[in-house]
């Protein structure tokens, strides 16, 4: 009964051993793209022109804002004045207003909105020269993983020798081609 413990113990030692000299044998690096990004001269233009539309748009939802201000502030001024039929149509107007405001926001700044499209489409060269040259630069220097450290943490390059998804899938009992 000792010597099965024993076996076992030695068995997990031989496993952590193991792993530490794998773990140590592995080259990682990492590489900030916001620092990369702001020394590519093209990468200035592209802000500027991002700028601008932001900018343009930002003018015209002032706009809206100061209209739905003024259509309340009149409405709060002369509500005792008007009739039951005439506040609900103004209430309406200033909702109609806010709505479209809403939707106007959402079209140029939300999550699929024309700011973020326009975004990706002029960064995306420049992003895919990025990815291209850190894949470049971590095979010729041997790095096994290379991650981008701004904002948050991503993978960028992983050398193909570890990629799992064969092993899971087989463990997995799928068949692949």
């Amino acid at each position: 009964m000792n010597t099965r413990f024993l076996h076992i113990g030695l068995f997990v030692t031989l496993m952590v051993l193991s792993t530490t000299v794998m773990a140590q044998n592995q080259k990682i690096g990492f590489f900030e793209s916001d620092f990369i990004l702001s020394n590519i001269p093209e990468y200035s233009g592209i802000e500027q022109r991002l700028q601008l539309l932001s900018d343009t748009w930002q003018q015209e939802i002032e706009e809206m804002e100061a209209e739905i201000t003024a259509l309340e502030e009149d409405y709060a001024a002369k509500e005792i004045l008007y009739t039951e039929d005439i506040r609900a149509e103004k209430k309406r107007e200033i909702e109609q207003k806010k709505s479209a405001r809403d939707a106007f926001l959402n079209e140029k700044f939300g999550p699929d909105g024309e700011y973020f499209r326009s975004q990706d489409e002029l960064l995306e060269p420049i992003m895919r020269q990025i990815f291209t040259a850190v894949s470049e630069v971590a095979r010729k220097q041997g790095f096994d993983f290379v991650f981008d450290r701004s904002g948050d943490i991503y993978l960028v390059y992983a050398r193909n020798e570890w990629n799992l998804n064969e092993s899971i899938l087989i463990e997995l009992g799928i068949d692949i081609e």
